[in-house]
């Protein structure tokens, strides 16, 4: 299954928040980079990634413009 980057932040209530936002319409959400930032101590150095397959990328990026998150260019 292809996966596409939607969201990059170090902040990990948006994370969150995201992830449930998308979880409420059903859509997949994977978080990836989890234990770098739990490597680096918890101090916002390195961001996390929220992924959703290929098939939901349009959806969720709707979703989470509407509710004014900022996503990643990549598309």
């Amino acid at each position: 299954m292809a996966m596409k980057e939607i969201l990059r932040t170090t902040d990990p209530t948006i994370i969150a928040f995201a992830t449930a936002l998308l979880r409420g319409e059903d859509i997949e959400a994977f978080v990836l980079d989890v234990n770098m930032s739990v490597l680096e101590g918890g101090i916002g150095l390195f961001p996390r990634r929220l992924m959703v397959a290929d098939a939901h990328n349009f959806l969720a990026r709707a979703i989470l413009k509407d509710n004014d998150i900022e996503l990643s260019v990549n598309k």
